[in-house]
């Protein structure tokens, strides 16, 4: 975690605009960190943007510290999944892992942004909403997220965790094609009872003529059609047809 070394600060307000969730403000000439929003990313103390070096880190002695750090710093690697930054590599690697299969959507709900930010307990109201529409969440060895996990087949998070704040954080899963539309349903509404932002990602195999029907949902969902993507043309490790 990062502190402010009273001794040394000017309270020259110097930090203030680098930390990416607005943890650090100055109170009566001194910096101060809100530690209940500070997602443990160490933008301030890696880009050692203290003119007198008052930011300093102490040893994080919580696991749930100790994620936020992994997931927030970009330099960390999560050791379950080998990843560094956020810890999943998001289905983009689906020609060499083979994770999304023909018939089936992948989905990649990244939450919060910096600047933004997310508490846990949105992302368990997400989890939990996408869950009860089908989607089957991916297990610790893909995705960090699953390490909060109680009940990983619910999408419920320990309750000790929900106040945590970070930076961002990605729901990840795969549902049957048939399901995909309950799960956007599931997404329209539980838009409206969470305090931060999300994306949606959804991954599919395409036939040889590269189609495939979950763009004509999308349509009849009334989603914007989608702009940018990516293909994975299999160079990687060559899949079996399934």
């Amino acid at each position: 975690m990062t502190v402010i070394n009273k001794e040394k600060c000017t309270g020259c307000g110097t930090c203030v605009p680098y930390c990416p969730l607005g943890a650090i403000s100055v109170v009566s000439k001194k910096a101060v960190i809100d530690q209940a929003i500070c997602p443990n990313c160490y933008v301030c103390v890696r880009n050692k943007v203290c003119p007198f070096d008052a930011i300093e880190k102490q040893e994080i002695d919580t696991f749930i510290g100790q994620f936020q750090h992994i997931i927030s710093d970009p330099v960390e690697t999560t050791e379950q999944t080998g990843v560094p930054g956020r810890g999943t590599e998001e289905s983009k690697t689906n020609d060499v892992t083979g994770r999304v299969k023909k018939g089936e959507v992948g989905i990649c709900i990244d939450m919060g942004r910096p600047g933004i930010g997310c508490r846990l307990r949105d992302v368990e109201k997400v989890a939990m909403a996408v869950t009860s529409a089908g989607l089957k969440l991916e297990g610790e060895d893909t995705t960090p997220l699953a390490m909060l996990m109680e009940d990983n087949s619910k999408g419920k998070i320990k309750e000790e965790y929900l106040d945590t704040n970070v930076l961002s954080i990605i729901i990840e899963g795969k549902c049957p094609m048939e399901t995909f539309p309950e799960i956007i349903k599931a997404l329209k509404k539980v838009e409206k009872e969470i305090d931060t932002v999300f994306s949606l990602g959804v991954m599919v195999r395409v036939d040889e003529n590269g189609y495939s029907p979950i763009l004509e949902q999308m349509e009849q969902l009334g989603l914007p059609k989608p702009y940018r993507g990516k293909v994975n043309v299999g160079l990687g490790r060559p899949l079996v047809d399934e």
